[in-house]
């Protein structure tokens, strides 16, 4: 991307966050406990998980940005508007001339079965990204740079994120989301390669079980977070599922409890997660607030149907917390 006077301008006004990866249409049924066969109607909403994390960061009043692409046609119009709607900067979501705007469809049911189908072929746009397109002062000032797992399944996405990450100064907040999509990847040892490349990279790094022991091999989750520490990063979070939440730091460990939920739809908690992580992060908040804080924003988020469009506010995070401060202690 040539530097225009815009460029400047969003370098010297940095973003809260710029987030890197997947854009979509998430079609998820109205209908609860149906095949997909069976499913009558849809709601159409924004998706992919690097752009749900950006809504997430803005419902939080945090400036965010997304570098994605989307395609030439009716769908990205609609992603390009939601995305400028959301109140993130649009500015670097591209449009491919000839490659579709993926769509994921899902089946629901709950509390722990929500199979997912994804279009995104032959290529997803987002996965078109190159080195030339990226706004390096931007992307070198942002306060927190978010990168997925998915953009390092193929090229040229692959070396894009992994450039991004090496323009980032030492100090400055790196987060890997690790993501993995099997389907996405062409073997198990590339995930594993590229993901520990860029863990190497990033300050923080946040999965859960099943996407660390990709990138660090099977193991307890203590040592799966002693094992991404070791590469590099200085939080590494692991998901435990209906266990909570494990952050280590070298010198700090906590394990934040699940907050009860009558689950509808768990596939956006993690995004949600993410985007709070990004907040307290920013906000300077000890590791177990800021953990706590995340976590209970995705068990908002697993308890409504959508993900973008049901990323709660900061409001209804802390009501959520209080609520569940004070059940602990009757």
């Amino acid at each position: 991307m040539t530097e225009t006077t815009e460029t400047t301008e969003a370098a010297v006004t940095a973003y809260d966050l710029v987030s890197m990866g997947r854009i979509g249409v998430d079609l998820y049924p109205e209908q609860i406990g149906v095949p997909l066969e069976h499913v009558r109607t849809f709601r159409k909403m924004l998706g992919g998980s690097a752009t749900n994390v950006a809504v997430a960061a803005a419902r939080n009043g945090r400036r965010a940005a997304i570098v994605t692409r989307v395609g030439d046609d009716g769908f990205g119009r609609f992603c390009r508007e939601a995305v400028a709607a959301f109140g993130i900067d649009d500015r670097y979501v591209g449009i491919h001339p000839t490659l579709r705007t993926p769509l994921a469809f899902c089946e629901i049911h709950p509390p722990d079965d929500f199979p997912l189908l994804f279009y995104r072929e032959p290529r997803a746009p987002d996965l078109e990204l190159t080195v030339d397109e990226l706004d390096r002062p931007a992307i070198e000032s942002a306060r927190v740079l978010w990168t997925t797992g998915t953009g390092l399944s193929v090229e040229p996405s692959r070396t894009t994120t992994l450039t991004a990450m090496s323009w980032r100064a030492a100090d400055a907040i790196t987060i890997h989301d690790l993501d993995h999509r099997p389907m996405f990847w062409p073997s198990l040892q590339d995930a594993r390669d590229f993901g520990r490349e860029a863990v190497s990279r990033a300050t923080v790094a946040v999965g859960n079980r099943e996407e660390a022991s990709v990138v660090v091999g099977e193991g307890e989750p203590r040592e799966l977070a002693r094992r991404l520490l070791d590469l590099g990063v200085r939080l590494a979070i692991v998901k435990l599922g209906p266990l909570g939440v494990l952050a280590m730091t070298r010198d700090e460990e906590v394990v934040v409890p699940p907050i009860p939920v009558d689950v509808v739809n768990g596939l956006g908690a993690g995004d949600a997660f993410g985007g709070a992580l990004v907040h307290g992060l920013l906000a300077g908040w000890r590791v177990e607030r800021t953990v706590r804080y995340a976590n209970a924003a995705g068990a908002l988020v697993a308890g409504r149907l959508g993900c973008a469009d049901d990323m709660p506010l900061a409001t209804e995070i802390e009501q959520l917390l209080a609520g569940a401060d004070a059940a602990t202690s009757r």
